[in-house]
């Protein structure tokens, strides 16, 4: 049995490293495929594996079609997984799997970095401002959600949270404010941290009319999906708000435009950074390879995503 951690951008080598020694000490032949070029070279390690580990790799249908009766699992090491085919993966006998909660404090420490370099003017020797006393919007409350909330806590502000699918007495346990919807948390909020997967629901709809609820003096942090926010309507309000400010660790696809017209007010990381922490890349890489010798050895099916 062969397990491939296929990755354009590469895991830390230690975590790499780690993978290949819980293969191997379970008796699987490990392969490495990094930072390849063209598509076709995924396809073709695709055609050679048991198993696939991935990170924000684009496991097509063409990729999964091309396991034919060997590809048995694909583990995406992180949380996200809509860059998988869900459907084409089910229809091939492909268990898709991810790993919820390994890259968790590292995307929670980087939203709330975000938000103080933001407040303090991206540290360019002006006053800025602080957190404390601030309200805090958690759009989705999930393994992310709940760490966001913690520390934002420890910095004194004031946390409340909107998701549709966690009980509100659940929120309220951890000290938050639970509200009724997301019209309601961005009214409130000065600062929103996006925590919200894409999907049919959730593209484009952090929206103008959203956005435009939010008092003055708004930050709206993503390090979510880029696809959630709706590009032109966010040009269009801070086209119109000079307080308003965006900040991520997803380029958007305007980023140019994005940076002409609102360079001291934006701020984009050179690529997501949400999980590029050394305990992160452990973490989600341990996770990923344990997952699945478990499915193998035991039939575990614990963090399968498709049916």
């Amino acid at each position: 049995m062969k397990i491939t951690v296929a990755t354009v951008k590469p895991f830390a080598p230690a975590a790499v490293q780690k993978i290949k020694e819980t293969a191997e000490d379970s008796g699987y032949e490990f392969a490495l495929l990094e930072k390849y070029e063209n598509q076709s070279d995924f396809i073709e390690a695709a055609k050679n594996t048991d198993a696939l580990i991935i990170r924000s790799d684009k496991a097509t249908k063409e990729v999964l079609e091309a396991g034919g009766d060997r590809l048995k699992i694909i583990v995406r090491a992180g949380a996200g997984y809509d860059n998988i085919d869900l459907e084409a993966a089910s229809k091939n006998g492909i268990v898709v799997m991810n790993t919820p909660g390994q890259n968790s404090n590292a995307v929670a420490e980087l939203a709330l970095g975000l938000m103080v370099f933001t407040a303090r003017g991206k540290y360019n020797g002006k006053s800025g401002s602080e957190l404390k006393g601030k309200k805090l919007g958690i759009h989705a409350y999930g393994h992310v959600g709940k760490l966001v909330a913690n520390i934002a806590k420890g910095f004194g502000m004031e946390v409340f949270a909107f998701d549709a699918f966690v009980p509100k007495e659940i929120i309220e346990a951890d000290g938050v404010k639970a509200l009724d919807s997301a019209d309601e948390l961005y009214s409130i909020c000065q600062y929103v941290s996006l925590h919200i997967p894409a999907n049919e629901d959730t593209k484009e709809s952090i929206d103008y009319e959203l956005l435009s609820k939010m008092p003055e003096g708004a930050t709206l942090i993503n390090t979510a999906r880029k696809e959630v926010i709706h590009e032109e309507e966010v040009l269009k309000l801070m086209a119109e708000r000079e307080d308003f400010k965006y900040v991520s660790d997803i380029a958007p696809d305007k980023k140019a435009e994005f940076e002409e017209k609102f360079a001291d007010r934006v701020f984009f990381t050179p690529k997501k950074m949400g999980a590029q922490t050394v305990e992160a890349n452990l973490n989600a890489a341990l996770a990923s390879a344990k997952q699945i010798i478990n499915f193998f050895e035991n039939g575990d099916t614990t963090f399968q995503v498709n049916k």
